[in-house]
């Protein structure tokens, strides 16, 4: 049964326990690219690494492309609800908390496709 992960750590941790986590960068690397914000994280990044530069990007969206930033969320399926439950007072901290939904959504596509196969 699928569980909602309850921070990026954890996410990272069962998605390499089901043996998933290429399925889920390669997840992000289609969604970003079918938003047209091409991104190609490596199959090899390390999920530290993946989290940082996942974050950098979304930071980066927000102050300079807010447009193709909110076409990226719509692209991904993000909750329309638990963006706007943020608090966007400080950039960066929001942009984290843009970077889990990102990352929770895109693992619960690869979990549904690995369950359901």
């Amino acid at each position: 049964m699928y569980v909602s992960p309850l921070n990026t750590d954890l996410l990272f941790e069962e998605a390499q326990k089901d043996s998933l986590y290429l399925n889920l960068v390669e997840q992000l690397n289609k969604d970003f690219n079918l938003a047209n914000e091409g991104i190609d994280f490596p199959l090899s990044i390390v999920p530290g690494e993946l989290k940082i530069q996942l974050h950098e990007k979304i930071y980066r969206m927000i102050q300079y492309k807010f447009a193709e930033y909110l076409n990226l969320l719509y692209i991904i399926d993000v909750p329309e609800n638990e963006i706007k439950q943020l608090d966007g007072s400080d950039l960066v901290v929001l942009a984290e908390e843009v970077s889990f939904l990102i990352l929770k959504r895109e693992w619960q596509k690869v979990w549904f496709r690995n369950f359901y196969k």
